[in-house]
């Protein structure tokens, strides 16, 4: 597992575990696949969706092992965070993992829904740190959209973008402080007062 320092971002996190984000999935109806509210981030369920089709189809317990399940919610993480880092520009941004839902398919006698959902929280901790572990909720379903066996969902607390990143993000250039900007608007009244209080030629 990955150290918890609170001063190491999600970024170098990412890197440091060796993850590639995917590209971010794109919705399957009509919806949007997160929207930004004050500081929170809501995003839509997510699904173990890879290269534009669904993965790990099937019940839990069933067709499907608990190794499988746990595989298939680290892919819905995945398309989670994916989706998230299009939408704020870095994952930096997320100050805390608040909300973890997940929804599995099984059988109807399987009992170890908290062993596969644990691999969704691991994951959010390696990335975030242990600082941000989320409540959860884990529940067992009869179906998921596209037949796959686990469906995540996120709500994120997110801080303010900074403005380089925003300039960044925007492709244009980043501007000026505003105290140059307020020195350079005094030079210029200073330069008029001066002008005005100067004589005219031939008085």
């Amino acid at each position: 597992m990955f150290s918890n320092s609170k001063n190491v971002g999600a970024e170098r996190r990412l890197k440091d575990l060796g993850i590639e984000l995917p590209h971010a999935p794109s919705p399957l109806g009509a919806y949007v696949e997160a929207i930004q509210t004050g500081s929170l981030l809501f995003l839509s369920g997510m699904l173990p969706i890879e290269n534009g089709s669904p993965r790990f189809l099937g019940r839990i317990g069933g067709e499907l092992s608990i190794e499988d399940g746990r595989r298939a919610t680290d892919l819905a993480v995945m398309n989670a965070l994916a989706v998230a880092k299009e939408r704020l520009g870095s994952l930096d941004r997320v100050t805390h993992v608040l909300r973890l839902g997940v929804s599995l398919v099984t059988t109807p006698d399987f009992r170890e829904h908290p062993k596969v959902a644990d691999a969704a929280s691991e994951l959010l901790i390696n990335v975030f740190g242990a600082d941000k572990t989320s409540t959860r909720l884990v529940v067992g379903v009869a179906s998921l959209p596209a037949g796959v066996c686990v469906l995540l969902e996120l709500i994120l607390e997110v801080g303010p973008e900074s403005r380089g990143s925003r300039s960044r993000l925007q492709g244009g250039p980043e501007p000026a402080p505003p105290d140059e900007m307020g020195r350079g608007s005094r030079r210029g009244h200073q330069r008029q007062r001066h002008d005005q209080d100067r004589p005219a030629e031939g008085e």
